[in-house]
């Protein structure tokens, strides 16, 4: 199967594609603004390349230790090469090598898709995060509509190779809401953005 590319969306995704990344990202860092001044440890997981990584280091500026963890080994190596100010780990989101409440934040951005096991992620989040949490996902079915509109993946319907998971605003509230409250939802296109705090 055709692997998803995690690349293209920061470095080839043409004019439309980078005002929609830069309207996303301004869209969270207005989240990560609600979370306070008093933030000093902040953990990305799932960093990818590290592209994202960058962003948010750029966001939290010189007073916060950020650091990153990311499944796959050839892209952990990648990461921490954009990012030499970051710590990159490699470790699995089912089974994260961090104390209880080691981080003020988490921040989870568009991996909950690609999880057989979601629910246990959030169980895993929410064990590790001191005070909040930020994730996103692709809005469906805005998301799949948006790519067979540009002819993309159209003998899978416009599902991205990868995505197994698929969630609407609303019900990404309800999958979520067991386990943590909701401080603010945003609704970039094509992403659902939450800020949620354990419950």
């Amino acid at each position: 199967m055709e692997d998803e590319n995690f690349r293209d969306k920061y470095t080839k995704s043409g004019m439309i594609g980078r005002f929609l990344v830069n309207r996303f990202f301004s869209q969270f860092s207005e989240l990560i603004e609600q979370c306070g001044t008093d933030i000093t440890t902040v953990l990305e997981i799932g960093a990818g390349e590290g592209f994202s990584t960058q962003r948010i280091a750029n966001l939290l500026g010189s007073g916060v230790r950020l650091e990153a963890s990311e499944y796959r080994g050839d892209l952990v190596s990648r990461a921490a090469a954009r990012n030499p100010g970051v710590n990159v780990r490699q470790e699995s989101i089912y089974s994260l090598d961090r104390p209880d409440h080691a981080f003020d934040i988490l921040i989870c951005l568009e991996v909950l898709e690609h999880l057989e096991n979601p629910q246990a992620a959030l169980q895993e989040l929410a064990r590790v995060s001191k005070k909040y949490v930020v994730i996103s996902v692709p809005r469906e079915p805005i998301w799949r509509i948006l790519n067979m509109a540009r002819g993309k993946y159209l003998g899978s319907l416009g599902n991205t190779p990868g995505h197994i998971q698929h969630w609407s605003s609303r019900g990404l509230r309800d999958f979520v809401s067991p386990r943590f409250r909701i401080v603010d939802m945003r609704k970039p296109l094509p992403w659902t953005i939450l800020l949620l705090k354990p419950a």
